[in-house]
């Protein structure tokens, strides 16, 4: 497939990278082709809640998720995600992008946010696409901060159409000392919230049509304290 990411970088950004930036991949169920597959898109939220959602969409789809602390107006993100995007056919995608960008200038988290979603448009035409809302923090300051992105991907979503996953309005109204474990992450009753409201999202744009197996989830999805995969 021909590589189209240089086609919508910024042609400027005053993004500067984190001291550590990663990224996490995992492919569940690769040889599958009976089922669709989902692609979550995120940051370490998502490699939070990824085996919660897998576990919930057994027997109706399979489970790719891309977990990265870069902001989608990082040079790299695009080249990132198109890997992505290539490796499996996918039937919907989740996206999210935000926690990581709650310093960076407004219009190019903006301008790169519009460009990354007609990336993903042109790439895979006839995808189904979904924009998810960054999730709240303790701070109060820094939860406002996600309130300002959040409306700004609503306001593109909107534009291209795309149904959205208010995942902001189910965590809020939540105790911040039961289902948050510091700054940024959840408790495992956190996930689990999560994980039903990210699949009731999911579901309407999914065959529910499927045989179950439960071992299928459970082969290689043990995990550590801080959600990611042993």
């Amino acid at each position: 497939m021909d590589q189209i990411h240089r086609k919508y970088e910024l042609p400027h950004t005053s993004r500067r990278r984190e001291e550590i930036e990663w990224s996490i991949h995992y492919a569940f169920n690769a040889g599958d082709r009976t089922l669709p597959r989902v692609l979550l898109v995120g940051d370490s939220i998502c490699n939070g809640y990824h085996a919660q959602v897998r576990e919930r969409l057994l027997g109706i789809a399979n489970v790719t998720f891309w977990a990265s602390s870069k902001c989608v107006t990082d040079p790299d993100y695009l080249r990132e995600l198109e890997f992505i995007l290539e490796e499996y056919p996918l039937d919907l995608i989740h996206f999210n992008n935000g926690l990581h960008s709650l310093t960076t200038d407004r219009a190019e988290w903006e301008a790169a946010l519009r460009n990354t979603f007609r990336m993903i448009l042109d790439k895979l035409p006839g995808i189904r696409l979904m924009w998810c809302a960054s999730t709240p923090l303790t701070d109060p300051e820094l939860t406002a901060q996600a309130v300002e992105l959040n409306a700004i991907g609503a306001r593109v979503a909107a534009e291209f159409k795309l149904p959205a996953d208010d995942l902001f309005s189910v965590m809020n109204p939540l105790d911040r000392k039961e289902f948050w474990c510091d700054k940024y992450h959840f408790t495992p009753a956190a996930k689990e919230l999560q994980g039903d409201a990210i699949t009731q999202a999911l579901k309407p744009f999914l065959n529910t049509t499927g045989n179950a197996d439960p071992e299928a989830f459970r082969r290689g999805t043990e995990t550590g304290p801080d959600g990611a995969l042993n």
